[in-house]
Formats: C-alpha cells, structure tokens, sequence
C-alpha cells in the first residue's frame, strides 16, 4: 500500500552445525570481526576491500542499504554462524535478483581461514539454495570462481553447479581483471510444480 514500507524477511535457517540467516543490521559488529580476522586470507578472492570492511562503523552504512535491498526482493545476504549466533563463520551473498521471465540471480561466498576444509560451506550452501529456490522462487543461481581456486570449483560442482562457459577479464580481484569459470545451477522442477504463475 502507498506509503507504508515492507519489512525486510526475516529468515533464519539451521543445519546440522550452523545457523545460516539474513543479516540485519545488529550485526555490524560481527561482520566487522569476520573480515578483519580473514582480510589476509580473503585478499586474494575478493575485490579490493577498504578499511572500512574492518570495523563496525563501516558496516552500520552498508547494512542499512542491504536491509533495503532485502525489503525490495533484489539480493539476500546471509551470514553463516555457529550454533550459538556468536561467530560468522562465512557469507553467502544473493545479488542482482531478477524476476519476470528470467527468476535468476547470482551467488557470491566466503569462509573463514579458520573453517576451510571441514564442509561448512557446502553445508550452508544447501541450506541457502533450497531457501532461494523454493521461497524465493530462483529458477537459475549463477556462481563464477577463478580457474586456479579449485576449491570453490570442486564445492560448486559438489552442489550439482554446471560449467556453462569460460570469461576473459572477468571481474577485478585484488586489484586485477581476472578470468572466470561460469557455472548455473537450475531448478529443474520450477515449471513442474507450476512456481513461476
């Protein structure tokens, strides 16, 4: 209705080990303790990251921009937590959400230094997708890494990702263009069950 806003989704989705929920904006500080932690470790996988990234005052802006973009349905960013919601362990970003004829987004993730290896990502990824594809109704989730980070290729594909393509100077990482593998994963029972009407 005119002149009254929506809330932003409030989505919080357990597994086995982990908590994984839409931020809000209380969670300033944590994400600040995340990234200070792994910016070493996250450097070379992400685009250059200034101070700001690091400290809680810098995510109090930026929440509140995201918590818009969770009322409007145009991205969901979640943070991966243990049990206790005391720690992020790792994001799981939603983006560029479109609708109409093409119910797509792109999926964008980070874990911890300290957390690599043990299968958490893979864990809360399962958790995030579902959520994506049943409630928000994604019929493609497209997620693009590094020919050299075998890692994230080896979790998309873990996942059921498919190779879709290869992009020259794709994004820029660190400071620098960098090639990309594309991957997709499609719902393949989105028509079927009649989502899209």
């Amino acid at each position: 209705m005119f002149g009254y806003r929506s809330a932003a989704p409030k989505v919080r989705l357990t597994t086995d080990r982990l908590v994984v929920r839409l931020v809000h904006e209380r969670d300033a500080w944590r994400l600040a303790d995340y990234y200070a932690e792994n910016r070493a470790f996250l450097k070379p996988w992400e685009p250059v990251r200034d101070d700001s990234h690091c400290y809680p005052s810098g995510w109090q802006a930026r929440l509140g921009l995201i918590t818009e973009m969770h009322k409007q349905g145009s991205a969901f960013y979640f943070i991966i937590l243990d049990p206790d919601e005391n720690e992020v362990r790792g994001v799981a970003n939603f983006s560029n959400v479109l609708r109409g004829s093409f119910y797509a987004c792109y999926l964008g993730y980070s874990l911890g230094e300290k957390w690599q290896g043990q299968g958490m990502m893979f864990e809360a990824l399962q958790a995030a997708i579902r959520y994506m594809q049943r409630q928000q109704r994604m019929h493609r989730i497209m997620a693009n890494y590094m020919p050299h980070n075998a890692r994230s290729g080896d979790l998309l594909a873990r996942l059921g990702f498919e190779k879709e393509g290869y992009a020259k100077d794709y994004l820029l990482i660190d400071g620098r263009w960098q090639d990309h593998v594309l991957t997709s994963l499609t719902a393949a029972d989105w028509a079927a069950d009649r989502r899209g009407q």
